[in-house]
């Protein structure tokens, strides 16, 4: 799960034959293929649900309309930010709460953060039935193998240009999932991309190299990868300087040194439909003139 950011864009999978390339088994285990007289068989499958559709089945927890599958595409199976293997990479130390995680606490981060809702108890029904679910898509996996996971962002991002960025939403068809209104209410119906029925800004969604990595690999829906770098950072910044849910624990995230300089914040979204904030400020922004002069 994220944020995660998003983040952000309507949960997709690519074709087969790119799953293979970056290495994601083709014998993940099948919900189908469970036991059913195995005791963790009603878990996992109540993980599976939750998992896709996270707001339908727990919407006292979740603030907005999001689900886990809004970023990880297919379950978790598809190459989307897979999940196949993520418990293998649990505990782990997260550099931004300067703490060690267990595979509960990142659930628990995306809840917060992604879902912009209330964390899971550790011992309910609930948390056992997704950690359940993945620990399953899991089954087979050493941490070794998993170069698949985690979004991939964009390390240097061209900037942007906003006002392009909405050009380039309508032209590449963001709005038939997404709406025009960016509330996932379109034609075919997606995640919201900012709005109360969003991600907050203290999801991983919320940082221009995340959301910029996340629409150039695997945006649009039925063409992925077909955006430049720079279409892709425009309509990241388009989308982010929309007003979402703001997140209330900026001020102890980071503590330990180390905070992105590319986090959008509420100022900085208000700064940026004014038209004056400086995207040089972010460290992994390729000015204008040197990048049209490296092109």
């Amino acid at each position: 799960m994220l944020l995660m950011i998003v983040l952000l864009v309507a949960a997709c999978s690519q074709d087969g034959s790119k799953e293979e390339e970056i290495g994601i088994p083709d014998d993940v285990p099948a919900l189908e293929d469970l036991d059913p007289t195995d005791p963790m068989t009603p878990y996992i499958k109540y993980g599976e649900e939750i998992f896709s559709e996270t707001s339908v089945v727990l919407p006292e927890k979740t603030g907005n309309e999001l689900s886990c599958a809004s970023c990880h595409a297919d379950g978790g199976l598809s190459n989307t930010i897979s999940m196949v293997g993520v418990t293998t990479n649990y505990p782990a130390f997260r550099p931004r709460e300067n703490t060690i995680f267990t595979i509960e606490d990142r659930v628990n981060g995306c809840m917060l953060r992604s879902m912009n809702g209330e964390p899971l108890e550790y011992e309910s029904e609930e948390m056992r039935a997704i950690t359940a679910y993945l620990t399953h898509v899991s089954e087979g996996i050493v941490e070794e193998e998993t170069e698949w996971l985690g979004n991939k962002k964009m390390e240097k991002i061209p900037e942007p240009d906003v006002e392009n960025g909405q050009a380039l939403y309508e032209e590449k068809n963001c709005l038939a999932c997404h709406a025009i209104d960016g509330s996932g209410k379109g034609m075919n119906i997606g995640p919201a991309l900012w709005g109360e029925g969003s991600f907050n800004d203290g999801a991983g969604m919320n940082r221009l190299s995340n959301a910029a990595g996340f629409i150039k690999n695997y945006m649009p829906k039925y063409d992925p990868n077909s955006l430049t770098d720079q279409e892709a950072a425009d309509i990241a910044a388009f989308i982010l300087s929309h007003e979402r849910p703001v997140w209330r624990g900026h001020d102890t995230d980071w503590e330990a040194g180390g905070r992105p300089t590319d986090i959008i914040t509420q100022d900085r979204r208000e700064k940026i439909r004014n038209g004056t904030f400086d995207w040089t400020k972010l460290d992994n922004i390729i000015p204008k003139k040197k990048y049209k002069h490296e092109k």
